[in-house]
């Protein structure tokens, strides 16, 4: 029997990706170099448009990762704010998109005790993301901009394939969109230059199983209601 086809390697590979959640609180355990780069390696296995291989990652830990978190976290506690660089999100929110977005904020508040009005409890929740929710590596991904909206696609199956190889690990992520949010400090802190746009961030770790957060799994759709399938 080949590999390819042995089951023991295909659950292998269905539990990774149906294990992979976001985790929002993670333990101090220290991961090696040689651990990231082993998971950067594998995501760099993602096809990409005539193979141009649009990502770049920025991998912290320790004090590098702390000054980035302090810079971010000044302007944010201050008020002071900076304009993403990229649309991700819709101008106007509609059905059925709106419940999904207002379900999972629902559940995570409930899960961490902020109830509806606590604005001051959700803001110290918002600035967990600066933190990395307390990984001990946080990856910020960039990509030039001279690319096109297409190439956002090739560098989200990159970052796919890095959860996925560290789920297969025991390791957790999270993926961070609100790191966009500070370009010009990221770059100020990171030395990044003005040719690449601050994609996002991503928590890497291990996650702190006793943290009632991580207990949120987001639901999904059944296949039904987003596939068509004709001439089966």
């Amino acid at each position: 029997m080949t590999e390819k086809n042995n089951p023991a390697s295909v659950q292998s590979v269905d539990e990774a990706i149906a294990g992979r959640h976001s985790v929002r609180r993670f333990l101090p355990k220290e991961l090696s170099k040689e651990t990231v780069a082993s998971l950067l390696e594998l995501g760099a296995m993602a096809p990409s448009g005539t193979n141009v291989q649009p990502w770049k990652v920025y991998a912290l830990t320790g004090e590098a990762k702390n000054a980035l978190s302090m810079a971010i976290l000044k302007k944010f506690d201050a008020g002071e704010k900076e304009s993403r660089e990229y649309d991700y999100y819709p101008k106007v929110w509609e059905e059925p998109w709106l419940s999904r977005r207002r379900g999972v904020g629902v559940k995570l508040y409930g899960l961490l005790g902020i109830s509806k009005g606590d604005t001051e409890g959700m803001k110290r929740q918002t600035a967990r993301n600066f933190l990395f929710f307390d990984a001990p590596v946080g990856l910020i991904f960039t990509m030039d901009r001279r690319f096109g909206n297409g190439m956002f696609m090739d560098i989200g199956m990159f970052m796919e394939n890095v959860m996925i190889a560290a789920r297969a690990r025991g390791l957790d992520t999270c993926t961070q969109a609100f790191f966009a949010d500070y370009p010009d400090a990221i770059r100020t802190c990171l030395g990044i230059s003005q040719n690449e746009i601050i994609v996002c961030g991503m928590a890497l770790g291990y996650a702190d199983q006793s943290a009632p957060e991580n207990t949120l799994k987001a639901g999904r759709e059944a296949v039904e209601n987003f596939a068509v399938f004709r001439g089966f």
